[in-house]
Order: C-alpha cells, then structure tokens, then sequence
C-alpha cells in the first residue's frame, strides 16, 4: 500500500484510499455516495441538511442510523470532560465567525453552548428539540465518516485498506502504515511517528482551522471559548470515530482518566512545549 489508488476531495479536506491492487470503478462511486450522503445530514455549512433545517425549527427529527453510535459517543465525552465536549457548540462557532459562509469575523462574545438535557430529548436515533439547536458534530463526525467509508469498502469485498481524510485514517489489514505526527504550524517537521496496525489514528490542532487571535475551531462548551491550554492532539484507538471524539477530549480532560474510560493511546502537546504521550503508544516520539 505505497501509494493511494484513489484520491479525491470532499467535505472540505482531501480523502486517499490505499489498497494492495487496483480499485474497481463501481467502488470509489459508492464511496462518494456514501460522503455525500453524511454530509446532507450533518453538514452545518449546507443550507439543504437536516443538521441546517434543525437549526431553523423546532420538532421531532429521525436521524440516520449512524447518529445513534454518534451521540452515544458525545455523551460519554461529555461526562469524562465535565461537559466540555459537546456536538451544540454549533452556535458558539458562528458567533466567533465560523459560519456557515465562513466569514471568519466574530459577531459577538464567546458564550456557553447549552445544556443538552435542557434542549433536546432523545430516544435512540430520534430527536425531540425544544427550541431551535444548531448541532457540530466536527469533534467525532468526521472519524465515524472514515469508518463508514471503511464499511463501504468491506461491502465491496475490499478487507486490506487504509482510508485516509486529511490525515484522520484507518488501517485494515497488511504492514502496519507510517504516519508523521505533525508540528503545528509546520508541515515540514513531526513530532514522532506512529506504525499503525489494524486500527485508528485521528488528530487535533489548533492550527488546523484558525483564523484571528486565538480564535479556532476546538471550543470548551463550558464557556464557548477556544482551547488554550493544549495546541495539538493524536489518538489511536479501535474506531476513527472513536479516536477523533478522544482527540477533542484530551484538549480538556485528564489523560488518565479518559484511558480509563476508552481504551486508546494517545500523544498531547502542551501550549507549554511539553509532550505528554502513552508508553503504548505504538511508534516512537521524538522528545
């Protein structure tokens, strides 16, 4: 798996999928499918997703299978980061700029996003809104994304792959894939490598999606302020999903306790310089 059979860009990033022989020509269409398909629910920057028409009304909505695992997920980081995470920091983004017209200029001051309990009721899959939310699932949407495509893949009769957007990738199968856990703020530089075997590997910086002073995209609930204390992220765990919810959290919650809660390892780098990072994790670190 050297080089990627198909590349391509959707939902805003660039998507690889690498696989041992070639690719079929009806399975990168399904693929696609499958990416437009999440991004017509979840997408906040679409005026036509259900995620978008939510954020206009109030009223009992059935989401697609997958929100049920996804929620799921967003509840249990919301208890190990006392809150901090949470997919209704949707509002808090607009109103520091990222919207969905990317104006990138704040409209007003930070403020808490609300409490989930207070605005919505769920039952599974179906949600019962009091009022109006604007939902971001962008903390652990995008992992479960990979995973799905990943599905799509073993569907087509494909069970040694890696499937990598924009750097959040899962591995299936074959040698263990080498990836660079990058510097922020420059490409050209890593901080350690991680060999990736049969799971996940998602990230999260603070210089991914920034714009004016301070201001990005990973937001404490809590205050609807962003992240200071940490400047970058990386998890390995079973799922992407379920790494790149953990790589919101470690911006927030103690690293013991959420090994304590989900299986991963992890590395974490300080706004102070100082890298913290599991003695499983599986590569190395250069420190």
């Amino acid at each position: 798996m050297r080089r990627p059979e198909a590349s391509f860009d959707a939902i805003g990033t660039r998507w690889s999928i690498y696989l041992d022989g070639p690719l079929d020509v009806a399975t990168p269409s399904r693929v696609r499918r499958r990416i437009e398909a999440y991004d017509a629910v979840w997408s906040r920057f679409r005026p036509d997703s259900l995620v978008s028409t939510m954020a206009r009304e109030a009223g009992t909505y059935r989401l697609p299978p997958e929100a049920a695992p996804l929620l799921d997920l967003y509840a249990l980081l919301a208890r190990v980061t006392d809150g901090a995470v949470s997919p209704l920091v949707g509002r808090s983004l607009v109103r520091l700029g990222y919207d969905g017209d990317y104006t990138l200029r704040p409209s007003g001051a930070p403020e808490p996003a609300p409490t989930w309990d207070d605005v919505v009721e769920r039952d599974g899959d179906v949600l019962v809104l009091r009022e109006p939310v604007l939902l971001d699932v962008g903390a652990a949407g995008k992992g479960q994304l990979v995973d799905l495509v990943a599905d799509e893949l073993v569907d087509c009769g494909i069970d040694r792959y890696v499937v990598d957007a924009g750097g959040d990738l899962v591995h299936r199968g074959g040698p263990a894939f080498r990836v660079a856990l990058q510097q922020p703020g420059d490409p050209a530089r890593a901080i350690g490598v991680v060999e990736l075997a049969d799971a996940a590997l998602c990230g999260s910086a603070v210089d991914r999606r920034a714009w004016g002073d301070g201001l990005h995209h990973v937001l404490d609930a809590r205050t609807g302020l962003p992240a200071s204390d940490v400047v970058a992220t990386w998890v390995v765990a079973e799922s992407a999903m379920l790494a790149d919810g953990l790589a919101t959290a470690h911006f927030f919650a103690d690293a013991d306790r959420l090994e304590a809660v989900i299986r991963h390892t992890y590395a974490r780098l300080g706004a102070d310089g100082r890298l913290r990072y599991s003695l499983g994790l599986p590569g190395e670190v250069f420190v």
